[in-house]
C-alpha cells in the first residue's frame, strides 16, 4: 500500500470535517430567519440540484442489490440532520457538533449488539469515557431545556446507524448514489410534511410541520453555502469510510469540533467553559481510542 493510498481516507475525513463545520456555521447564521425543518429542506434541495447535474455528466455505475439499506441510510441521515440542525439553532455550535460526534460511541455499541464485534477492554473504557463527556457537557448547560440534549443524543445515535449502513453500501453503490439516498429523503420528508401542514390546516411548528418561506437577499447565499458545504462534507465522509474500512479515519472527524468551536465563537457563541471543554475532550478521546483499536475487532462467534 502506497503512502498516498494509506492516508487517503484520513485526508477525505479532514475535508468532510471542514465541510460539516462550515455547514453548521451557515445554519447558525440563519438562526431567527429559518427553523430546523426549513433548513433541512433547503440544505438537501441544493444538494439534489448538484447531484442531478453530476449524474447527467457522469452516470453512476453500481452493482446494486441493497436498496433496502439505501432507504434505511436515507431515513437515518435525515433524522440525524433534523436533530443536528435543531441543536445548532438552539445551543452553541461546538456543543451541538460534539453531541453529533458521539456517533463513534454508538457505532461501537451497535457493532457489538448487531454484529457481535468485540474490540476489547479499551473500547469498553472508551465508551464509559465518552458517556462521561456527555454528562460533563450536559451539566454546565442545564439551563437549556432537556429536549435540546435529547435531540443531541438522537443526532449521535442516528448518525451512528447511518454510518454503519454506509460501510455496508460502499461495495455495491457509487458514492453519489449513497449520498443521494440521504439527499432525496431529506427533500421528500420535510416537503411532504410542509404540504400536509398546508393542506390539512395543521398548526405550524419549527421542526416538522413547517411553513414555506423564500430566502431573501443575502439569505440565498447562506442557503447555497449551507447546501454546498453539507454536500461536500457528505461526499467526502462517504469516500473516507469507503477508503479505510478499519475505521481509523473516524478519529479525524473530531477536527469538526475544533473547527465548530471557533466558527461558533466568530458567530457569537461563548468559548466553552472548563467543564464543557473537559466533556468535549472526553468525547474526542473516546472516539480516537475506539477508532484506533477498531482495526483489531474480533467477532465473538469466531
Amino acid at each position: 500500500m502506497t503512502i498516498q493510498h494509506r492516508y487517503r481516507g484520513i485526508f477525505f475525513m479532514l475535508l468532510a470535517a471542514m465541510g460539516f463545520s462550515i455547514m453548521g456555521g451557515a445554519a447558525k447564521s440563519l438562526k431567527g430567519s429559518f427553523n430546523a425543518g426549513q433548513l433541512v429542506f433547503f440544505r438537501n434541495l441544493v444538494g439534489l440540484i448538484v447531484l442531478v447535474a453530476s449524474f447527467a455528466s457522469r452516470p453512476p455505475v453500481n452493482k446494486g442489490g441493497k436498496f433496502h439499506l439505501l432507504i434505511f441510510r436515507g431515513l437515518m441521515g435525515t433524522v440525524s440532520l433534523y436533530t443536528l440542525l435543531y441543536c445548532i439553532l438552539h445551543i452553541p455550535l461546538g456543543t451541538a457538533m460534539s453531541y453529533n460526534l458521539t456517533s463513534a460511541i454508538f457505532i461501537a455499541i451497535f457493532s457489538f449488539i448487531l454484529f457481535r464485534e468485540y474490540n476489547g477492554i479499551p473500547v469498553v473504557l472508551a465508551v464509559v469515557l465518552g458517556f462521561t463527556g456527555m454528562l460533563l457537557i450536559y451539566k454546565p448547560v442545564m439551563y437549556f431545556p432537556w429536549y435540546y440534549h435529547i435531540a443531541g443524543l438522537v443526532s449521535g445515535i442516528s448518525s451512528a446507524m447511518a454510518y454503519i449502513t454506509v460501510g455496508k453500501l460502499n461495495p455495491y453503490y457509487d458514492t453519489r448514489i449513497i449520498v443521494s439516498a440521504f439527499i432525496i429523503t431529506g427533500v421528500l420528508v420535510p416537503g411532504l410534511l410542509m404540504l400536509t401542514a398546508q393542506l390539512g390546516g395543521i398548526g405550524y411548528d419549527d421542526v416538522f410541520f413547517i411553513q414555506w418561506k423564500w430566502p431573501q437577499g443575502v439569505q440565498w447565499l447562506q442557503i447555497i453555502l449551507l447546501g454546498l458545504a453539507a454536500l461536500f462534507g457528505q461526499y467526502f465522509v462517504t469516500k473516507a469510510y469507503g477508503a479505510d474500512k478499519a475505521g481509523i479515519v473516524s478519529a479525524v472527524s473530531y477536527a469538526n469540533i475544533i473547527f465548530s468551536v471557533f466558527i461558533g465563537m466568530f458567530l457569537g457563541d461563548a468559548f466553552p467553559d472548563i467543564i464543557s471543554s473537559t466533556g468535549i475532550a472526553c468525547i474526542i478521546g473516546s472516539g480516537i481510542i475506539i477508532s484506533l483499536v477498531k482495526r483489531r475487532s474480533v467477532p465473538l462467534d469466531k
